[in-house]
């Protein structure tokens, strides 16, 4: 993708590193979000301000969405000033967790206007954003994901998943679903064992030791419940969102999910207790405050 000029439109907690990515690679940006100042500090770094979505895709060869849900994908694509009406920008890379009937939606309605919509989640957190080292999954036209590929390097790995939009997205969402699992039953097992009276630091250690290991051990626990931070940097209900998608996803195509039904309910009821602003990590917290005790290195 040669001499192309590139759109982000969403610069939240991922696009903002990813387009900061994209202009450190030396990629002339164009870029459009609601929020002024995270568009004041794209401008910053060297990128050109447009009032909408459709300003960004007339501007540009490709188009990045980083974008909470479906709806407001939608919008964007489709909606006044959307990128459906854009007299230039022919493609459109969804980095967003949508779930696969919004990606084939979006795909939908892009086609309608000549736009080839690209399924393209991403996985791996702000961190994974910042250095570049997240998984992209990819489902679009083989050829296309290899015209692309160079550029999605540099958010991360590429992984091709097929020609199919909504591939990508429950590829992005099983993953999400073992992610969700992780914490939940992570924050259940070092509850009882702190409560028992054993170390956290040490069954940490331990756990990422033996066949108990995940990323929540691994990366989330360390990071934000035994340090009482509880910042992973992922909304709650944004984890609630994606669970909530696999399994709606899961019940249409007949795949039981009773263990991931109890994580969603679990992720319900940290929003309830610790509020909308609650973080991912907060499951933990909640799992403290019922058992009585605290889960603390």
């Amino acid at each position: 993708m040669e001499n192309k000029v590139y759109g982000f439109v969403g610069l939240g907690n991922m696009g903002g590193p990813m387009a900061a990515r994209l202009m450190a690679a030396g990629h002339a940006l164009q870029v459009f979000d609601p929020n002024a100042a995270a568009v004041s500090e794209a401008v910053g770094r060297g990128a050109v301000a447009q009032p909408s979505p459709r300003a960004v895709g007339d501007a540009c060869d490709v188009v990045f969405l980083s974008l909470p849900d479906g709806k407001v994908v939608q919008a964007v694509a489709g909606g006044t000033d959307g990128l459906a009406g854009a007299s230039r920008a022919r493609t459109v890379v969804d980095l967003s967790t949508i779930g696969p009937e919004a990606a084939r939606g979006a795909f939908a309605t892009l086609a309608a206007s000549g736009i080839v919509y690209v399924d393209a989640p991403i996985s791996g957190g702000v961190g994974g954003a910042v250095k570049g080292t997240l998984a992209v999954m990819v489902a679009a036209p083989r050829a296309l994901y290899d015209e692309l590929l160079p550029v999605l390097q540099t958010f991360g790995t590429g992984f091709y998943m097929g020609e199919e939009a909504g591939l990508a997205q429950v590829m992005k969402l099983a993953n999400n679903l073992l992610s969700a699992t992780a914490v939940a039953i992570t924050a259940e097992a070092m509850a009882m064992g702190v409560k028992s009276g054993l170390d956290a630091r040490t069954m940490i250690d331990v756990i990422n030791a033996g066949s108990g290991r995940n990323s929540a051990t691994v990366d989330k626990f360390p990071k934000a419940v035994l340090t009482g931070t509880f910042d992973v940097g992922f909304a709650a209900k944004l984890a609630h969102k994606d669970v909530r998608l696999c399994l709606a996803e899961a019940e249409a195509i007949g795949v039981p999910m009773m263990v991931g039904s109890a994580v969603r309910e679990m992720l319900v009821a940290t929003i309830a207790v610790c509020g909308p602003r609650a973080d991912y990590s907060d499951v933990a917290r909640v799992v403290e405050d019922w058992a009585g005790t605290k889960i603390r290195g």
